[in-house]
């Protein structure tokens, strides 16, 4: 019981940290600013306040719906026009918080932003546990679809579990006969994301996070290098490019050769196939036995 109340106190921190986090870094995202400083920013502040990055910040524009991270060196501003999805995650000792928002800095896509916010809203508060996971994306896709827009298909939220990211339950965003389910005790990530295009994703250009899979023989030395600061560092959840540059200059053929041996699984960068815009909106929710709790509110 006492192991149980100290989880629970670690997974309600860590949803605190990353809801004044994405917060604060709201409130940077405007046209001019560097993303890189952005992201630093977000992974900065929270180890200071006394969580670890559970993952890479994300800030995908515009028809980029996830997994871009800025890389070591990358110059790029934000766009008057751009709608931004802000997407962050915290821990402490492992129990994840994972959390995102869209900014709109055209104000022109109002609708888009309502639409994964109002459906993640609905979803939350219709959780009666246990929960077919199905039923939720059925949910997620009528309010989306409301909106006249379209939830994306191939994307979907996740149950963690302790340094798991994705633990192997999904919450898609539509509709699937499943008998997965969620119930008393899971720590569950909600991401609806909606779209005026296609309503699914493909991989774009550029891989800029990675995440560890296993050790093999190497005969690059920097390779060996790179993957002992890997295996020391961020042998459990996701990394990025500017994470390794900073520990090792001479990183990149470096980084490509543990790829291709299969040392590291690198995330496509996830574009939304007819290009459309797109918007995320996400809490971690705690499914517990009195009542179900938004950590990242």
């Amino acid at each position: 019981m006492e192991n149980q109340e100290l989880e629970y106190q670690k997974i309600m921190k860590a949803g605190e940290i990353a809801s004044k986090v994405r917060g604060e870094a709201q409130n940077m995202i405007k046209p001019g600013v560097k993303l890189y400083d952005v992201a630093e920013f977000v992974e900065n502040r929270i180890r200071e306040l006394g969580g670890e990055v559970a993952f890479p910040c994300n800030l995908s524009i515009n028809d980029i719906a996830a997994h871009y991270t800025p890389f070591a060196g990358d110059e790029s501003v934000f766009g008057e026009n751009d709608v931004i999805k802000l997407d962050l995650g915290a821990h402490i000792d492992g129990f994840i918080a994972d959390t995102a928002t869209t900014v709109d800095l055209s104000n022109s896509y109002s609708d888009l932003k309502k639409a994964s916010e109002d459906a993640l809203k609905t979803v939350i508060n219709s959780i009666e546990l246990p929960m077919n996971v199905g039923e939720m994306g059925k949910i997620i896709s009528e309010v989306i679809e409301s909106y006249n827009l379209k939830p994306i298909s191939n994307l979907s939220g996740h149950v963690m579990h302790q340094n798991v990211l994705h633990a192997g339950v999904s919450v898609p965003n539509v509709y699937e006969k499943t008998k997965d389910t969620i119930d008393v005790g899971d720590l569950v990530a909600i991401e609806p994301f909606a779209t005026d295009g296609f309503g699914a994703i493909t991989d774009g250009n550029g891989k800029y996070i990675y995440k560890y899979i296993v050790s093999r023989p190497l005969r690059l030395p920097s390779a060996r290098n790179i993957l002992k600061i890997i295996e020391n560092k961020f042998c459990h959840l996701p990394f990025s490019e500017r994470d390794i540059a900073k520990l090792n200059p001479k990183y990149k053929m470096g980084l490509k050769t543990l790829v291709n041996a299969g040392c590291l699984y690198a995330y496509p960068v996830l574009v939304e196939k007819e290009r459309g815009m797109v918007s995320q909106c996400e809490h971690t929710v705690y499914m517990g036995e009195d009542k179900i709790e938004i950590t990242t509110k």
